[in-house]
């Protein structure tokens, strides 16, 4: 008999002021903690070409001052208040959260506010921070082996550059900004209207609304901002590159596929399938290379998922004695068996119960379900998919899961980018003992794609089934 699983509902109230301003309230009193989340819908996809990188610069600006808060002092009033406090950037969105002491909750109202409402748009600071973001490129990307050759899978991948740039944007375009763009920037995209503001945790709702009405109430409306197109054709950018790294250590690849936009049939099958293939150690493209062949040091890979074309890629580091070509076939002739005969019955339990585990597990953290919430609220307008979206991935079929890895993945359509050693550092790699982990190499992966303590470019790489979901965070 088939065991029947129930996750918690997750009780939900909404209500939006009347300048626009979209408020989330998810009160649990099992802690006596509450998370704040601001998303504002403002992401790479919404920058124009020449005017490149600016989202991620205003994750800078925002804490660079406002009327009432110093400059960086919104870090320190969050600390001393027995809080922690991140923001982040991606292609999608930009989000600013703290999580403290339910009794702090006015602070963070207030800190969130004021800035919302009078963020000090100076020239001083957007020199400051737009050296700031340079000093970023330099140390996190140009310093870092690997991590520039990933973003070229992005460029690789799609057409439209509101999908194929990075989030850290072009230098060249921060330095032609002037402090009238930046101020046009934060009008249009950082107005009530265009945010939702999500509270989750010990909170009393009647005394949480009158607190948002009293700091946020006020903020003057803008018009809304332009419309984004992020449509996409079918083919992809380009098939192949290779990149020359004069840091990498070794070589390594990534495979990337263009596929359907969040939340539609084929992404929650594609979601599952990727599991199937490359996540945890009984994966198996882990099991054929890893534990069989002993082929790979190790195989990393996830979903870039966006509200537009999004994308499923899968990056290797060979052994040094075996080749990419060989490793490669392997990878698409095991794509092509569950193209093919879909996943068993056993993979798909499996599936099953990693869902529920997860989302059992996830829901115990105030700053998940503030996240979650108002990003379910910013994308979708509706915050209860927080309690119903889990049935959309556990109703998915093995059936359905083979078609999309037949239609999607079991395709030339797709790109590869062989990262190789710039020759004269190819000589000191060749030195490198085979019991090299790669663990370096896939810390720097994770860096541009998964990344729970650095803010960079594309999306986060998150995969559904893991729990909690983080996103790209800040750098101070």
């Amino acid at each position: 008999m088939q065991k029947t699983f129930h996750v918690p509902h997750t009780p939900i109230e909404q209500f939006t002021l009347e300048n626009g301003l979209r408020v989330v309230l998810n009160e649990d009193h099992s802690v006596p903690v509450v998370s704040v989340a601001v998303y504002y819908d403002v992401g790479s996809r919404n920058e124009r070409e020449g005017r490149t990188g600016f989202a991620h610069l205003f994750e800078h600006m925002m804490f660079q001052g406002s009327e009432n808060v110093p400059k960086a002092a919104h870090f320190q009033y969050i600390s001393n208040a027995g809080g922690t406090m991140n923001g982040t950037t991606s292609s999608e969105r930009t989000n600013y959260f703290e999580t403290l002491p339910a009794s702090q909750l006015p602070l963070a109202l207030w800190l969130e506010s004021d800035r919302m409402r009078s963020l000090a748009v100076t020239q001083e600071n957007l020199d400051n921070q737009r050296e700031a973001v340079k000093e970023e490129k330099r140390l996190r990307y140009d310093n870092q082996p690997y991590v520039n050759g990933f973003l070229r899978l992005f460029e690789m991948s799609f057409q439209n550059p509101a999908n194929a740039h990075s989030t850290i944007g072009s230098m060249e375009d921060l330095d032609a900004a002037t402090v009238e763009d930046i101020r046009e920037f934060f009008r249009i995209y950082y107005a009530p209207n265009n945010a939702v503001l999500s509270i989750a945790g010990d909170l009393d709702q009647t005394e949480t609304r009158s607190l948002i009405e009293k700091y946020f109430a006020a903020i003057p409306g803008q018009p809304p901002p332009p419309p984004v197109d992020v449509s996409e054709p079918v083919a992809v950018a380009e098939q192949q590159d290779v990149f020359l790294d004069k840091l990498a250590p070794v070589p390594a690849f990534a495979l990337g596929w263009k596929i359907p936009a969040r939340r539609t049939p084929e992404f929650y099958a594609l979601s599952l399938a990727s599991h199937l293939l490359f996540e945890g150690e009984s994966a198996r493209l882990y099991q054929k290379l890893v534990k069989g062949e002993e082929s790979i040091v190790q195989i990393q890979g996830g979903i870039d998922e966006r509200r537009g074309p999004s994308g499923l890629f899968i990056v290797v580091i060979p052994k040094p004695d075996h080749e990419g070509t060989h490793i490669r076939e392997i990878i698409f002739d095991e794509i092509r068996q569950l193209a093919t005969a879909g996943p068993s019955s056993e993979e798909m339990e499996k599936l099953r119960n990693n869902l529920f585990n997860a989302a059992v597990r996830s829901r115990q953290s105030s700053l998940f379900r503030a996240q979650q919430l108002a990003e379910f609220a910013l994308y979708d307008g509706n915050p209860d998919l927080f309690n119903s979206d889990l049935e959309n991935y556990l109703k998915v079929t093995a059936a359905q899961i083979r078609n999309a890895v037949a239609h999607y993945l079991d395709s030339d359509n797709r790109v590869l980018l062989e990262i190789v050693p710039a020759p004269h550092e190819a000589a000191r790699a060749s030195s490198a003992t085979p019991s090299w982990s790669g663990r370096d190499l896939l810390g720097c992966y994770r860096f541009i794609l998964n990344q729970p303590d650095r803010e960079i470019a594309p999306k986060i790489f998150r995969a559904r089934l893991s729990a909690p979901r983080r996103g790209l965070d800040r750098v101070t």
